[in-house]
This record gives structure tokens, sequence and C-alpha cells, in this order.
């Protein structure tokens, strides 16, 4: 009796907070659980890769999070214009026209692939030039690790913007769980390469740099070969990506091109930060990637989330039903913030099993458990309204205020007050850290007063019928 009323108390509380017009319970669970694996694994897969370059010593640690800083920035870029593309897709999906659906995937897989290549180049070509001037005052040690890993990461982008692509089409339709299918032939075949390169044959950070490129490009191999054979859905022909359709384009980059500027200016101003904790020393560099990586254990079931509302508020405005969009909003929020509740009991009494795998040295482990219980407790209000809010108001089309509000919390709060804390008061690295959990309450704010109006769902990406 008792089980019989739990599932009738479930099922009527997921119906009312999670099942609309637009789409139900059962889809969303279906989109959610997908994402959530990838995230988790993807989270591992850093803990991991992390733990064992650090095998190799505090250096290669070192120079593997400063690099890594500047990859994130640009995969983000990447990632930005393919949420362009996952944007578009899940409204035509909503409208129910199946063909402009296959022409923004097309355009979509094309754009970002092309991007990626370019930008890839560049840094082949210049990457000493890009060292001297982010990292320049690294040690001669770190600078030689960071060389290898800057090289051999770039050459993988274009891999990654095929396979990143096609996820985020499959997302959009919500298929949720061929972009899973996807990400784990690339991310398990990395760990699994990374385990035999950097452990068995001790190839440090060069070891790295080939298992992510061999992992990558086997991936979007893959990738293309499904789209050609198996895929029944979006039907996009390898030969379309060549022509170039600027009607779809200009739609994909309306969203892609503010969200890829916002991204290049956050993470900019996250690798600014970087360049102070450089001048911190090792100790510190080695504090902040091991924070970094035990902090996104709390973020696995939220950023899933955050991925997740992007189809759902995407195909409610597709259908044009903003009752729905601001519905699924806010409970996206309430579950998002109890999300991270849940995460934070099981992380935090688990900290040193988990930070012994880092082999840090004695004189940090404090640091790192003082930036982790800080932000285990600042993240459950603030993460939530600074974060997943924005992606469901970008699934609108409201992507130049998400992005504005973001690039300028990010360089009048987090950069400033992070120097400020970090270095002039001597704060050291858990100022930093002080400053960035702060900005997040700043641009939650102007999220929040942003949702609760009306501009945010007024943008028209698609016309119905629309044919172009």
């Amino acid at each position: 009796m008792f089980q019989l009323n739990f599932r009738i108390r479930k099922q009527v509380f997921l119906e009312k907070h999670f099942s609309g017009d637009s789409i139900d319970y059962r889809q969303i669970i279906s989109l959610f659980i997908p994402m959530l694996i990838d995230q988790a694994f993807l989270v591992c897969l850093n803990l991991l890769n992390i733990a064992m370059i650090s095998s190799s010593g505090v250096a290669a640690v070192s120079a593997v999070s400063m690099i890594d800083t500047l990859n994130i920035l640009l995969i983000s870029v990447f990632v930005a214009v393919s949420t362009g593309g996952t944007v578009v897709v899940a409204q035509y999906k909503g409208s129910g026209s199946d063909l402009m659906v296959s022409k923004a995937a097309t355009s979509s897989i094309s754009l970002v692939s092309s991007l990626a290549l370019c930008i890839s180049l560049f840094l082949v070509l210049f990457h000493s030039p890009t060292l001297n001037f982010l990292f320049g005052t690294a040690s001669a040690e770190v600078f030689a690790h960071a060389q290898t890993y800057l090289i051999g990461s770039s050459i993988s982008y274009m891999g990654f913007a095929i396979v990143e692509s096609i996820c985020g089409a499959m997302r959009g339709i919500g298929k949720s769980r061929v972009s899973l299918t996807l990400s784990l032939i690339m991310n398990l075949s990395y760990v699994l390469l990374n385990i035999v390169f950097v452990n068995f044959l001790d190839m440090g950070v060069l070891g790295m740099t080939i298992a992510v490129n061999v992992a990558r490009y086997s991936a979007a191999i893959f990738a293309l070969i499904y789209l050609a054979k198996m895929d029944a859905t979006l039907h996009v022909r390898i030969r379309d990506m060549f022509v170039l359709n600027l009607s779809m384009l200009k739609r994909i980059l309306f969203i892609g091109i503010p969200f890829a500027v916002e991204q290049v200016f956050f993470n900019g101003g996250k690798m600014l930060t970087q360049v102070f904790i450089v001048s911190l020393g090792t100790y510190a560099m080695a504090t902040n990637a091991i924070s970094a990586s035990l902090a996104a254990l709390f973020l696995v079931p939220s950023i899933a989330l955050s991925q997740t509302i992007v189809t759902v508020v995407g195909q409610c405005m597709g259908r044009q039903n903003v009752k729905d969009a601001r519905k699924f909003a806010r409970s996206f929020l309430w579950l998002s913030s109890f999300s991270l509740l849940l995460m934070g009991l099981i992380v935090i009494p688990l900290f040193q099993p988990i930070v012994s795998l880092f082999h840090p040295p004695d004189e940090i482990v404090n640091d790192i458990f003082v930036i982790i219980l800080i932000t285990a407790i600042v993240q459950i209000p603030l993460w939530p309204i600074s974060f997943l809010l924005p992606s469901a108001l970008r699934a609108a089309g409201d992507s130049k205020f998400t992005s504005i509000t973001s690039m300028l919390s990010m360089w009048l709060f987090r950069v400033t007050l992070g120097y400020v804390l970090g270095v002039v008061l001597q704060f050291g690295i858990i100022g930093v850290w002080v400053a960035m959990n702060s900005e997040w309450g700043v641009r939650g704010a102007a999220f929040l007063w942003r949702f609760r109006g009306q501009k945010w769902y007024k943008h028209r990406l698609i016309e119905p019928n629309d044919n172009s």
C-alpha cells in the first residue's frame, strides 16, 4: 500500500512540475538520463586524467592545468556555436518542420567544423608566441610540458568539433542517447589510451596528446558514418555539409555568435585569473587544478539539467508556448539546487580519499578543503540561477542579454575582485575562489530579473512554415 501511494504521489509531482503541452516528464527523463551519464563520465575522466598525470610531477599537472584553461576557452567557442545549432534544431523540431531540422543540423556541423579547423591551424603555427604571451612567467619545466600539450590539443580540435556539433543536433531533436553513445566512444577511448600511454609507457604529457587525438578523430569518423549510414531522423548527407546555406547559418549565428563572444570573454577572464595564479607559484596552480576537478563533481547533475533545458525550452518556444517554458525553467532551477545539496552531502565526507588520488603535497591539502567547502555551500542557491537559467533564456533566443551580462559580471567582479583578494590582499588561491563564488550572485540576480520580465521570449528565431 505504501509503495502504491508513493508511486501515485511521484507521478502527480512529475505531472505537475515536469509535464506540459509541449513535452511531458517521460520525454524529459529520457533526455536527462543520457546527459547525466555523459556528464558523470566526463567528470570522472577529468579526475582520472589529472590523477594519472600527477604521477609525472607537479610541473606536469601545472602545465596540463594551464593549457586546459586555453583549451576550455577555445572548445567553449565550438560548443557555443554548436548550441546555436541545437537551439535552432530544437525550435524547428517543436514547430514540426522535419526538412528545416535537417538543414539546421547540416549547417551547424559544417560551421563548427570549419571554425575548429581555422583555430587549430592558427595555434599550431603560433604556439610559441601564444605561450609566451599567456604564461611567460612559468618555470622552464612547466613551459616545456605546456608547449607539447598545446600543439597536441590544437590538432585534436576538429575531431572534437565534428563530434560536438553532431551531438548538439541529436540533443536538439531529443535523441540524447545517440549523443551519449558518441561521447562515450570518444571519452572512454581517451581514458583507456591515457592509461596505456601515460601509465604503462610512461610518456607523460606527450602520451596525453597522442591519446586525445586518436580518441577524438576515431569518434568523429564513427559519428560521420552514423549520420551517413544509420541515422533515420536528421537525413543529413555528407556532401551537403560543403554547401553554404546562408539563411540557416544566420539563424545559428544569431544564437552562436553572442554565446561564443560570451565564452571568449568569460573563459578569457578565467584565463587571466590563471595568469595571476601562475604568479602565485606552482603550488597555487596545483591547488587550483585539483580544486577545479573536485568542484566539478558537485555539478554533474546540474550541468546535465542545463543541457536538457536547452532542448526542452527550445521545443516549447518552437510551439510558441511561453507558459510551458516558464514552468519548466522554474522546476529545473529547484531541481538543480536540490541536486547540488545532495552532491555536497556525498562528496564532502569523501574528501580525503578523493583528494588522495591526486597525490597533492601536504602543504596544499588544507587550502583545497577550504575551497571545496566554501564552493559546496555557496553554489546551492547561486549556481542554478547563474548558469542553468541563462541556458533557458538562450534557448528562447535571448542570447545577447545573457552574453553581455556574463561578460560584464566576469570582468567587473570575478577578475577584478579575484586580483584584489588573491594578489593585493594576499589571500592567495582561496581569495581567487571567493571572488568567483561572489560573481555567481551578481550574474544570477541579473538573470532572475530578466526571467521575471517578458523581453526574453519576444525574439522570433524561426518563422512558421519556413522552408528557406
